[in-house]
């Protein structure tokens, strides 16, 4: 089956209010605490841009205008431009962030959950997808999004999650238990933090379930769950010391996740 990439949706869940980040999060979401000179949601979009995602959809809720104005000026903001001060109109002289993206902007409320956010959203801007991927808006990696959706189309079932080895302080997957519906600290397949799923759009979240719970125990149930080993790198991005870690990486230009 012969998918173009550029036009599946990546979901990027941004409305959570990134308690255990509260030094960088009181005055900005999540997403947008920088690495370097760009916030992490920049980081990871790329990091599917470059591997031919094109079309971003933002499911937004804590301090969600700033997201919106972040995109919303990116290309002034990135690029020389003129503004006529008596037609307040403006001329970007050439764009120069070469970035191709396509990004909504979807408000999906201040204290929603995971899967109604992704509910919320898809019913308004999935349209006629046959595929859609969700991530979220606090971690990197080096793996090949490319391949695992490729790998996601051979296996043929309704969902495939990226699979990593994560610290232990994160909920995993125990892909031996997963079909008795059991979620357990073994440190075998990370599904809570990073969370690169692409599912086919015939499955579907209830309002009120937590996206890295619910629906992948029960997808694993019924056997319609694929598992993408992933052995390279991952880190989420949950407290300062996080925070600054990435932020070394990115600065001495080495960081695994950067694409060229």
């Amino acid at each position: 089956m012969k998918v173009d990439v550029a036009k599946v949706p990546v979901f990027v869940l941004c409305g959570g209010l990134g308690t255990r980040l509260r030094e960088e999060t009181e005055v900005r979401p999540k997403p947008m605490v920088p690495i370097g000179d760009h916030p992490i949601l920049w980081h990871i979009m790329r990091s599917y841009s470059h591997h031919g995602f094109k079309t971003f959809i933002l499911c937004l809720g804590y301090k969600a205008e700033v997201i919106k104005s972040y995109f919303l000026n990116y290309p002034t903001m990135n690029s020389d431009f003129t503004v006529e001060l008596n037609t307040n109109s403006i001329t970007v002289h050439k764009i120069e962030h070469g970035l191709d993206w396509t990004v909504t902007l979807a408000d999906t409320g201040a204290l929603t959950m995971t899967g109604a956010r992704v509910a919320r959203a898809a019913t308004k801007y999935l349209g006629d997808a046959e595929h859609f991927a969700v991530t979220y808006g606090d971690g990197v990696t080096d793996a090949n999004l490319a391949d695992e959706f490729q790998f996601h189309l051979e296996k043929g079932k309704v969902a495939t999650i990226l699979g990593v080895n994560p610290p232990s302080r994160f909920g995993d997957l125990n892909w031996k238990m997963a079909r008795s519906s059991n979620l357990r600290k073994s440190r075998i397949y990370r599904i809570i933090g990073l969370m690169v799923v692409i599912f086919s759009s015939t499955a579907t979240s209830s309002t009120k379930c937590v996206l890295g719970k619910e629906p992948p125990v029960k997808l694993a149930r019924d056997r319609e769950l694929n598992i993408c080993k992933h052995h390279g790198f991952w880190y989420a991005m949950d407290t300062q010391r996080d925070r600054e870690y990435l932020d070394k990486l990115w600065k001495s230009g080495k960081a695994p996740w950067n694409v060229v």
